[in-house]
């Protein structure tokens, strides 16, 4: 980004006028239009000004670290769907892998499983958001509904099956990222 570019940005996210940002430095309108289309430079002590009314200064302006994204929505979303063994997988947090936990929404048709996972390090825990499901952990099977949460310790062939009548969704973790 431009330093004139920046200073628009900064003036508008303040509410300000390029009249008024001048008026508080003792610039023209013309000079802030002029600077802001990058056809100008401010001295030091200009832009030292400028950015003091714009409530910031020269070492939060020149820092070009982009800011971690927090929040995710739709568009950030990657899904994959398994149509043989009826289920889907919605991985919610993008790149999760390079996390210390990796968390997904499974969403599980009727007489649909997850595919099988073979043991591995870490741990993995899940909350039932709909429907019904069966925790298969080796040999054992254990049942979980809506509202109720389970931990999986993967040391043994482990996966998820639907034996309900009605979809279910799992929100699932694992640490370290596996999926």
């Amino acid at each position: 980004m431009e330093i004139g570019e920046k200073i628009k940005f900064l003036r508008q996210q303040n509410h300000l006028t390029q009249e008024e940002l001048g008026d508080r430095c003792e610039l023209s309108k013309g000079f802030i239009s002029m600077l802001e289309r990058d056809q100008t430079s401010p001295s030091i002590a200009t832009l030292k000004d400028i950015l003091e009314a714009l409530g910031t200064n020269l070492a939060d302006f020149f820092d070009d670290t982009e800011q971690e994204k927090v929040v995710f929505g739709g568009d950030d979303y990657a899904v994959k769907e398994d149509r043989e063994l009826q289920y889907e997988t919605c991985w919610l947090i993008p790149n999760a892998q390079k996390n210390e936990m990796e968390p997904i929404l499974v969403t599980i048709a009727p007489g649909g499983r997850t595919y099988p996972d073979n043991p591995h390090e870490g741990e993995e825990i899940g909350y039932v958001l709909s429907g019904s499901i069966v925790i298969h952990i080796g040999k054992s099977a254990y049942k979980a509904r809506k509202g109720q949460s389970f931990l999986i310790k993967p040391d043994k062939p482990h996966f998820i099956a639907n034996e309900g009548d009605k979809e279910a969704k799992i929100l699932w973790i694992s640490s370290p990222p596996s999926f």
